[in-house]
C-alpha cells in the first residue's frame, strides 16, 4: 500500500504537465483586470516568487493543482489592488485602530475552532468569516453584491467537497462561518496555509527564516478594512499558527490578548497529518504519508517549544486545556471574557447555549487515526514532547 501511495495516479492530471506560472505574467494579468497601472507596493513579490518556485519544483502539481494555484494567486492579487483603490479614496481607513484583539491559538486540533465559534456567537465580537476572506472588499459593497459574492463562495465550497470529500468531516466549512487568520496573510503570500495544500519545503523554510512582521502588518490592514462599519466590536481571531509568530503579533498588536489551548500532541499529530494529506491530495500527483508525518511532527515540536517559551508571568496570556473546554464550555467562555475584559451579556449567553445545543444534536462520533500510516511512533512522540506536556501538565490521552 505504501508503494502504491508513492506511485503517480493514472489520471490525465498525472500525465499532462501543468503550465509554468510566472510572477510577472500573473501581476500583469491582475493589473489588466483591475485597470490599474501598478500595485501601491510590491513588497509581497519575493514571497510570491518563492511560493511559485517551490510549487513548481517540489509540489509535483497536478493539472488541477496548477490551475487552483493560479486562480488563488490571481484572487489575492486582485484583492490587493482593490485595497489600494479603496485606500486612495478613503485615506482614513488605515488610521482606524484595531483595539485589543483576542487571538486563540495553541496546539492544532485542540478545540481552537470549537471555542472560537462559540465565543463569536456574541454579536459584540467580530470574526473573520469565510466569504470575507475570499472577497474582503464586501465590507465596502452593497447588500446585493454581498449576496452574489456569498453565492459564488458557496459554489466553490460545493466544488471543493467534490474533489476532497473527506475534508468537510475533518474541518466543516461554511460561507458565514469564522475561519483562520492563515487565509488573511495568504493574501500577501506569507502564510503556512500554502504548505497545508502543497508540498513546498523550501518555501516553508524561507517563510520561518524571514519572519512574519510584514504579514501581520497586512493582517492589521485587512482588519481595518473589514471593521469599517463596526469599529466598536472586539476582534476574536483564531489560528494555531500564531504560535510561530508571537513576537511579530505582539509588535503589531501590543494590546492583544492571547488564549493558548493545550492538548496531548500524540492525539493531535495524526489528525493534522490526515488533514494535510486530504488537502494536498487533489492538487498533487504523488502523496507520501510518511513524509507528511515527519513534516507535521517537526513543525509542532517547534510549535511546542515556542509555546513552552511563553513566560509564566505574562499577563496577556490565558492557558486553557482541551478536555476542560469541551466538558465545561461556558466556564471556558467566562474565563476568556474575564481575561480579555469582555462583558458576557444575557443575549450573548443565550446565543451560545443555542449554538451548543445545535452542536450536540449534530455531533459526530470521535474520529480515529492510524499513527503508523504516517510513520508516527507514539513512544517516540511521548518522549519528544515531554518538556511541553510536563510544563503545562497536559493530560495524556489514549494513543
Amino acid at each position: 500500500m505504501y508503494k502504491q501511495c508513492l506511485q503517480p495516479r493514472p489520471t490525465c492530471a498525472a500525465v499532462i504537465a501543468p503550465p509554468a506560472l510566472e510572477v510577472e505574467s500573473l501581476l500583469q494579468s491582475a493589473l489588466r483586470a483591475s485597470g490599474r497601472a501598478d500595485f501601491a507596493s510590491r513588497a509581497f513579490v519575493p514571497a510570491l516568487t518563492r511560493l511559485l518556485e517551490a510549487c513548481q519544483q517540489e509540489a509535483n502539481l497536478s493539472l488541477l493543482g496548477s490551475r487552483a494555484l493560479k486562480h488563488d494567486v490571481l484572487r489575492c492579487l486582485r484583492n490587493l489592488l482593490r485595497f489600494d483603490e479603496l485606500e486612495e479614496s478613503s485615506a482614513e481607513l488605515l488610521a482606524a485602530p484595531v483595539r485589543a484583539p483576542v487571538f486563540i491559538t495553541g496546539m492544532p486540533r485542540s478545540g481552537t475552532t470549537f471555542l472560537h465559534r462559540l465565543i463569536v456567537q456574541d454579536q459584540n465580537t467580530a470574526a473573520l468569516r469565510l466569504y470575507q476572506l475570499v472577497h474582503p472588499d464586501v465590507a465596502h459593497s452593497g447588500w446585493i453584491d454581498s449576496c452574489l459574492r456569498k453565492a459564488a463562495v458557496r459554489l466553490q465550497l460545493a466544488l471543493f467537497r467534490l474533489i476532497a470529500p473527506e475534508f468537510h468531516a475533518l474541518h466543516p466549512l461554511g460561507v458565514d462561518e469564522p475561519e483562520e487568520c492563515t487565509d488573511v496573510i495568504a493574501q500577501v503570500f506569507h502564510s503556512s496555509r500554502f504548505e497545508s495544500s502543497y508540498r513546498v519545503p523550501s518555501y516553508s523554510a524561507w517563510l520561518h527564516a524571514t519572519g512574519f512582521l510584514d504579514a501581520y502588518r497586512f493582517h492589521r490592514r485587512f482588519l481595518q478594512h473589514l471593521q469599517v462599519h463596526r469599529p466598536d466590536r472586539r476582534w476574536v481571531l483564531k489560528s494555531p499558527d500564531h504560535v510561530f509568530a508571537l513576537d511579530e503579533l505582539r509588535a503589531v498588536y501590543p494590546d492583544a490578548r492571547l488564549i493558548v489551548i493545550h492538548r496531548d500532541p500524540v492525539r493531535v499529530l495524526a489528525s493534522v497529518a490526515k488533514l494535510t494529506q486530504v488537502m494536498r491530495n487533489p492538487f498533487t500527483r504523488r502523496i507520501d504519508p510518511v513524509e507528511i508525518g515527519k513534516e507535521v511532527t517537526a513543525s509542532w515540536m517547534e510549535g511546542a517549544r515556542r509555546i513552552a517559551a511563553i513566560s509564566a508571568d505574562d499577563p496577556s496570556v490565558l492557558h486553557l486545556h482541551y478536555r476542560w473546554i469541551v466538558s465545561h464550555p461556558m466556564d471556558a467562555v467566562e474565563a476568556v471574557y474575564r481575561h480579555c475584559g469582555l462583558t458576557l451579556t444575557d443575549e450573548a449567553e443565550y446565543r451560545m447555549f443555542r449554538w451548543l445545543d445545535r452542536m450536540h444534536d449534530a455531533g459526530a462520533p470521535p474520529r480515529r487515526y492510524d499513527l503508523a500510516s504516517f510513520g508516527l511512533n507514539p513512544r517516540f512522540l511521548r518522549k519528544a514532547f515531554a518538556p511541553y506536556t510536563e510544563r503545562f501538565r497536559v493530560e495524556l490521552e489514549a494513543d
